[in-house]
């Protein structure tokens, strides 16, 4: 395994593109969404916060992310950023939405809790590009935990 020490361009854009809505989204909850906080699941909860915290810290602090030569790999790179668009394209639904909890889990192309499942999707592959087992795991912990949550949160409004 060889890992290099360094800024990551590409994590801090894959940073911007998840936080950047959910500093919006903070102004603009779902309506009854407090109702449905106080029932998750405590240990999904400690999942989603270590993995949020060391999502962050492992996309910026590796420049193996970064773009060094295009090769076979950097098709997987394009994926994980095809994600994080659709990923924004769910947001701008959702905040033209009425904004109720079932416009915040209703699926895109298919895909459950897409708020949720894509950003975790798109960190894994950026691990996968980079070849870095850390953001990989990191990536998965932060799934179990937050997609858990949205599962749950989902499952509550049907």
């Amino acid at each position: 395994m060889n890992v290099n020490f360094g800024f990551s361009y590409i994590g801090l854009i894959f940073l911007l593109m998840l936080m950047l809505p959910n500093i919006v989204w903070s102004k603009n909850k779902p309506k009854d969404y407090d109702k449905y906080v106080k029932n998750e699941n405590r240990v999904l909860l400690l999942f989603e916060r270590v993995g949020e915290i060391s999502v962050t810290c492992l996309s910026l602090i590796f420049r193996d992310f970064n773009i060094n030569e295009i090769s076979g790999w950097t098709v997987i790179l394009l994926i994980a950023f095809v994600l994080m668009v659709l990923y924004e394209v769910y947001w701008i639904r959702y905040f033209r939405s009425a904004k109720t909890m079932k416009d915040m889990y209703s699926s895109l192309l298919g895909i459950p809790v897409v708020g949720a499942t894509l950003p975790v999707c798109a960190f894994c592959l950026l691990s996968i590009y980079g070849k870095n087992p850390f953001l990989f795991v990191a990536a998965i912990i932060l799934g179990i935990g937050h997609i858990g949550i949205h599962l749950n949160h989902k499952k509550e409004i049907e």
